[in-house]
């Protein structure tokens, strides 16, 4: 198989698994009026609110932009949804306040959304949208030597609150990210990481089988607060049963805790962002195992969804509901993960 079908099918594994769980937002507002439109006006739209809002999810990972021309989407036609269906989705899924990513990698993008464009669409909705720039370590020099600390702090200044989607298809310890991490940590932004299996067909930093490149960072970057995410992460929640399972979302009991209980444990820098498929099946695939997954690093877990797509399905929302209403975590747990973590790691 080629690289690119490679990327192709863990792409559309990643979808068909969001598509088999959960419900569905957005179908209602795809057709809207803001569809198709290259309007960039600042205004914003009334802002409907449902009886989950007061009391809502912060969600730590969602992709949104400015509408592109109507042929500018993926190659399944899928695209990311405009601010204001956004909103929409968030009002119907119950989400009082999220982490706007910016994606600046050319790896697997159909579009980029720079940090400019996260900012402006952020300032339209102040009070429910957060900011997270994002950068590219192959930027200004291409070389370890490159100075990103006086843009890290002009974007901080302007109200970035982290960094993020980090996804260049390097190493993970490549001295290139090393440079910029070690700038991250000293402006004081956490930083939201993907990581991915190889070089090539993928988006994301590259980590073997029992993510080693993953505790060299931790280990160098002590006060840089990394937010864990996608297929390859979250799989080592339990110990793999053959390389392949990092692709994906393996099912069925955690026999044995795996890498990423381990590096919590003893990496108080490292953090969990349980978004998407990946996030929700590492928690819900045994669900005793989860629930003491979640008491034990309540205070490193943060609700998310990755909202990519018009429509999406949601299978973390439902799930945190039934959480809270068949109360199978403790109220305490239940309410960092759902909300209280973001609000205090970006206040």
């Amino acid at each position: 198989m080629s690289k690119q079908n490679k990327g192709e099918s863990a792409s559309r594994g990643r979808r068909d698994f969001i598509r088999s769980a959960g419900i569905l937002i957005g179908s209602a507002v795809v057709n809207g009026s803001n569809a198709g439109s290259l309007s960039y006006d600042t205004e914003a739209p009334p802002q409907t609110q449902n009886r989950d809002i007061q009391n809502g999810f912060f969600d730590i990972h969602l992709h949104t932009c400015f509408p592109r021309l109507p042929e500018i989407a993926r190659p399944n036609r899928t695209h990311y949804p405009s601010p204001e269906v956004l909103i929409e989705m968030m009002n119907n899924a119950g989400i009082a306040k999220a982490v706007v990513l910016s994606t600046l990698s050319p790896e697997c993008r159909y579009t980029i959304v720079t940090p400019e464009e996260t900012l402006q669409i952020c300032n339209k909705y102040p009070g429910r949208l957060v900011p997270f720039c994002n950068f590219d370590p192959r930027y200004l020099t291409n070389s370890t030597k490159a100075n990103f600390l006086p843009l890290l702090k002009a974007y901080k200044k302007a109200g970035f609150k982290g960094v993020g989607e980090y996804i260049p298809n390097i190493f993970l310890d490549d001295p290139l990210n090393m440079n910029f991490f070690s700038q991250a940590e000293e402006a004081g932004l956490p930083l939201t990481f993907h990581l991915a299996p190889q070089k090539g067909g993928y988006y994301g930093c590259v980590d073997d089988p029992g993510l080693p490149r993953l505790e060299k960072v931790l280990k160098s970057f002590p006060r840089l607060i990394f937010l864990g995410h996608s297929q390859v992460f979250w799989s080592e929640i339990g110990t793999l049963k053959n390389p392949e399972e990092r692709k994906g979302y393996p099912k069925g009991a955690v026999e044995r805790e795996g890498r990423v209980v381990e590096l919590m444990r003893k990496y108080s820098n490292l953090h969990g962002d349980l978004s998407a498929g990946s996030g929700f099946n590492a928690i819900a695939r045994d669900p005793e195992f989860g629930y003491r997954f979640m008491e034990e690093f309540q205070d490193r877990l943060y609700f998310g969804t990755d909202i990519a797509n018009v429509p999406q399905n949601l299978p973390i929302v439902p799930y945190f509901r039934k959480l809270k209403e068949e109360r199978l975590i403790s109220a305490e747990a239940y309410e960092k993960i759902a909300w209280k973590n973001a609000a205090n790691l970006l206040k």
